[in-house]
This record gives C-alpha cells, sequence and structure tokens, in this order.
C-alpha cells in the first residue's frame, strides 16, 4: 500500500481541492535553517502533522561542527515559521542521487450544511498534492517545490461557508461562500547560504509562491488541521499564499528571523486551472521570533496594489501579528490583523484556534473568529450596502483518527455558532447554526 500511495503522490502534483484559500491547500516548504542541530525526535503518533511542510533533511548542517540544542522552529507555508515542537511535516521520501524528493498529500471529503437564509449544504472534496525536492550545494541547500489542487472542479463559486467574503465568481462578489483554490498553488525555489555558524541568508519565490506576510497559511497549521472549512478571516490574515509572482529575501538564526518580499498584490482571478501573469507591483516584510522550541511570534506589514477586484482602484496596507504555541499533542495560535484600504476604511479581525490530540485516536479542535467586513450586501440598492459589520464565529468539533501505514484517515465533524448585530437577522436569520462533517485522508504521518 506504501508504493501505491506513493505513486499516487508522485504522479497527481495536482490532485488538490484545497480548503481555500479553501482549503486555500498547502505549501511544501523548504528546510528550515533553525539552529545547526539534528531533527527533533519524530512525534508521537497523535502528532501527525499531514499539513505541515518540510523538506527533508536539509536541515542537517552537518558542516557544522558542534549540534546544539533542538530547532527552535520548523516552516509552515512559503518562508513563514511554526514551533518546532510541532514538528517538520512528515512524507514519503524517495533518495535519488544527491536529491531527496518527498511526496504529501490530502484529500478531505465534507458535506457542510450552512444554517439560517443565507446558508446551504453542499458535498465537495478539497485536496492537496505536493512534489518537492532538496539537496546540499556549494555551502548550503537548494529546494524545489511544487503543490497543486483539483478544487478547481469545485465551481468557480467553490463552497457555502457562512459570513465568508472575497474575489469573485462569474464577476460578481462572493458572499457566504468560499472560493475554490488554483490549480497551481506553489511552483517555487528557495536557495541557503550558510554565512556563519548561526546565520542563513535564503532567497525563495517563483511564478506561484507565498511573500512574507501574515501567519503561516490556515491550512498548514497544526491548530487547524481538522477545521475543514476556511476561517471567514482569511482575506485579513493569509489570503496571499498563492500569489502569481513572489522573490523574498531574508536572514535567519535560532532566534529571530527578518524578511522582505516583492510580490502581485492582485489574487488570483476566476480561472482557476492557468497560471496568471506574474508582476512585482506590492512589498512586505516580516518578522518572526522563535525564543524556545514551544513559542513562535511574527509581526508583518505590506502595501498589496489592487488586491480584490471588486475593489477597483483600491491599494490596501495590511498588517498581522500572531502568537503559536505547540506542546506534546496541543497547539494553539492567536492572531490580529487589519487591513487599510487606500482610500476606505480599516478592517481588522481576531483569530485564536486550537487542536488537542487527546490521545493517538482522539482529538478535539476549535476556532472563535471575530470579523470586521463591510462585504456582505455587495448590491448597491441595498440599504446596507457598504455598511460594517462585526461578526464572531465560533466553532468547535472531534476527529477519530485510524492510521493506515504510511496515511491516516481522520472521521469527525464540528459545529458553528454565530454573534452579529441584530440589524443581520434578517438575511441571517435569529441563530443559524452550521454543522460539517468529514472524512480526511492524508498520506505522510
Amino acid at each position: 500500500m506504501r508504493n501505491s500511495l506513493l505513486a499516487f503522490a508522485l504522479i497527481a502534483p495536482g490532485i488538490a481541492a484545497a480548503q481555500d484559500h479553501s482549503g486555500h491547500t498547502g505549501h511544501a516548504p523548504a528546510p528550515s535553517s533553525a539552529p545547526p542541530a539534528p531533527t527533533p525526535p519524530a512525534p508521537a503518533p497523535a502528532q501527525d502533522h499531514s499539513m505541515h511542510h518540510a523538506t527533508p533533511p536539509l536541515q542537517d548542517h552537518s558542516t557544522h561542527d558542534m549540534a546544539p540544542a533542538a530547532a527552535t522552529s520548523t516552516e509552515g507555508s512559503g518562508t513563514a515559521l511554526l514551533p518546532g515542537a510541532e514538528g517538520a511535516m512528515h512524507g514519503l521520501h524517495l533518495a535519488t542521487g544527491d536529491w531527496m524528493v518527498m511526496a504529501h498529500g490530502v484529500l478531505n471529503l465534507v458535506h457542510t450544511d450552512q444554517g439560517g437564509p443565507r446558508g446551504g449544504a453542499m458535498t465537495f472534496v478539497e485536496s492537496m498534492a505536493m512534489l518537492s525536492a532538496s539537496r546540499e550545494f556549494g555551502g548550503g541547500r537548494v529546494a524545489l517545490r511544487a503543490m497543486g489542487s483539483f478544487e478547481p472542479a469545485m465551481g468557480q463559486r467553490g463552497y457555502p461557508n457562512l459570513f465568508a467574503t472575497g474575489e469573485t465568481a462569474f464577476g460578481r462578489p462572493l458572499v457566504d461562500r468560499q472560493h475554490p483554490h488554483d490549480l497551481f498553488m506553489e511552483l517555487s525555489a528557495r536557495a541557503e547560504l550558510d554565512v556563519a555558524r548561526d546565520t542563513t541568508l535564503f532567497l525563495y519565490g517563483g511564478p506561484v509562491a507565498e511573500p512574507a506576510l501574515g501567519p503561516s497559511a490556515f491550512m498548514h497549521r497544526r491548530s487547524a488541521r481538522y477545521l475543514a472549512l476556511s476561517p471567514i478571516g482569511h482575506h485579513w490574515f493569509d489570503s496571499t499564499h498563492i500569489t502569481y509572482g513572489v522573490v523574498t529575501a531574508g536572514v535567519r538564526t535560532p532566534a529571530l528571523q527578518l524578511e522582505a518580499s516583492a510580490f502581485k498584490g492582485r489574487e488570483p482571478d476566476e480561472e482557476r486551472w492557468n497560471v496568471d501573469a506574474p508582476k512585482l507591483d506590492s512589498w512586505s516584510v516580516r518578522a518572526t521570533f522563535t525564543p524556545s522550541p514551544n513559542w513562535t511570534a511574527q509581526f508583518s506589514h505590506g502595501r498589496l496594489k489592487e488586491p480584490e477586484a471588486q475593489h477597483a482602484g483600491e491599494d490596501e496596507r495590511r498588517t498581522t501579528a500572531s502568537v503559536h504555541y505547540g506542546r506534546g499533542g496541543f497547539s494553539a495560535m492567536l492572531g490580529f490583523a487589519a487591513k487599510d484600504r487606500i482610500p476606505g476604511d480599516t478592517l481588522t479581525a481576531w483569530v485564536a484556534e486550537a487542536n488537542w490530540d487527546v490521545t493517538t485516536s482522539h482529538s478535539l479542535f476549535g476556532r472563535v473568529e471575530n470579523v470586521a467586513n463591510d462585504e456582505l450586501f455587495p448590491d448597491h440598492a441595498d440599504p446596507l450596502h457598504d455598511r460594517e459589520f462585526r461578526v464572531t464565529r465560533f466553532e468547535g468539533g472531534y476527529a477519530y483518527r485510524l492510521p493506515l501505514g504510511p496515511a491516516e484517515l481522520a472521521l469527525g465533524g464540528s459545529l458553528a455558532a454565530y454573534a452579529k448585530p441584530r440589524a443581520l437577522d434578517a438575511a441571517y436569520g435569529r441563530a443559524p447554526i452550521s454543522a460539517t462533517v468529514f472524512a480526511r485522508l492524508s498520506l505522510g504521518n
């Protein structure tokens, strides 16, 4: 079965209907440039980081003559960092000469029934397939990554997700729906050079990549592993995880990473099967502090050139801050984001999420979001058009995990409730409740 799963991952680098930007589903990060140390011990089965990225053992800087403490961080999506205690993503590995190839994939069969008059029911598949290849080279390391998704087959309107907004379908704004990911989620390369014992310079980018802006994308955070639907604050925190045109340069030490990016500000268009024309018209900077293997904190800021098609002529200043914690079978994140339209208002969002692997078979998870949104009524004739409403979403759930050799099957579900202004009762109902169930198969554990 291991061979068949490996073959599946190798021939289907695009089979992924990620959870949005819906999975906007994931990137396969490059090797961590954590302090020169052996890779931390593999986590217990309960810690199957099946959505985390990491390229095979490029973290073993064998040219160093000393082996300090365990790595303080591991990589999430793009060049974002997560606590080292969470461990890097495990996948199927194949050595070919000087190169190490890793394959990973996820299939998630989801049924959701979003409550209230604006809700809807739908059964769909989220998926992701990833290949990465890495090797030591000239005193450093180089890694190539490709990731894809079959989510475009879901249709341009994506799936129902109450209070989610962002992007368009058939020229109309998407409201209470999560748009699908593109076929190409990442086509990137990363080069690293060790310039001192504890200091590494890196250059990352490609025609499809992720700039240094925001926390690691939600589908790559262990704290959000079993939350099947995209966060309603996705376009505040991590919507840039699929960007057509990115160049990032940075420096990394055991406790601090500083980086800057040039990238295309416009979000992917409605044609999800192709590659949009890359452009470098926006910028961002990010600082990430990793004081210990259990904690990671990031602060980032950027200016995006006309990111949303429905806000033509409006640039955006985006600021995010987040703190991540991981220990044993527990992982959590707290984040804040603000998007300041130019010209326009500043809209803020908060998110708190956690996953607790209670045993090797049972997991509890949840997310609370608070978002100020002025896109819930896009019709200019509606009296609530352009009005800002602050909505809170509460979601909690359970997953039962079954190991299947090199894979894992997780069966579970969640319920979501909402707190909102009374002015929204006519459109959304007084107390909508949403229910979601899923069967998630991940390759690599």
